[in-house]
């Protein structure tokens, strides 16, 4: 059970880290509030172990005295799920104090310096990765049936591409059997005794014909 808030001397942050509800394709972000303790100007910058995953508005700022800020962070559509929904994603808040004549809009590069001789605090956040049809987490079990709902979905595009073939070997069988049974009718009518050439063609009508169909009935019955 965390607390509602983590803290230093200058600031306080709420949630204490940073929960997202996870799901495939679809981004999500989660707000952190964070509320200056100090009566003096506080600088904050956020780095993250990640920056390709998540983005940050604002990343750096600066919050008056027994002021506060909202942080966006998002997290960027995902195209598969983490090992068990466990994320080792780290998140860093550098803190400082700054001198109230300071220009908040222009911070100098060494602001958040440790070695400039300024006092500069960190906190750090995880980051944790809830279902959303489980509010307080996810479990193995949903992990692994939403996994198994994908795998079925692809084992089945195979049998959906043989059905579609052999639908298509049924139609053109029809169609070369109407259009044999035209052709002798037509030559019925022209000469009443077949030719050796016409006897020929037919012959490879029939063969053709016969091939279709094998492969019609060779094919899997759908399910």
């Amino acid at each position: 059970m965390t607390t509602d808030s983590i803290e230093n001397s200058f600031i306080s942050i709420n949630p204490p880290e940073l929960r997202f509800q996870f799901e495939l394709e679809k981004q999500t972000f989660c707000d952190l509030k964070v509320l200056n303790k100090t009566e003096n100007f506080v600088a904050f910058k956020v780095k993250t172990t990640s920056p390709k995953k998540y983005f940050v508005r604002p990343n750096t700022g600066v919050i008056h005295s027994w002021d506060s800020c909202i942080i966006r962070v998002t997290l960027q559509a995902q195209q598969e799920y983490p090992p068990d929904m466990q994320s080792k994603d780290k998140f860093l808040i550098q803190t400082t104090a700054l001198d109230p004549n300071s220009d908040v809009d222009d911070l100098p590069p060494d602001t958040f310096n440790k070695n400039s001789g300024k006092l500069t605090e960190e906190l750090k956040l995880k980051v944790v990765y809830v279902s959303p049809t489980s509010p307080g987490g996810s479990t193995r079990y949903d992990t692994t049936k939403k996994s198994a709902q994908k795998l079925d979905a692809y084992s089945n595009q195979p049998l959906q591409h043989l059905k579609e073939e052999r639908d298509v070997a049924v139609r053109q069988t029809r169609q070369l059997q109407q259009e044999l049974d035209m052709l002798k009718r037509r030559r019925s009518r022209s000469d009443p005794g077949f030719s050796f050439t016409f006897a020929m063609f037919v012959g490879f009508i029939g063969v053709l014909f016969g091939l279709l169909l094998n492969l019609s009935l060779s094919s899997p019955p759908t399910q």
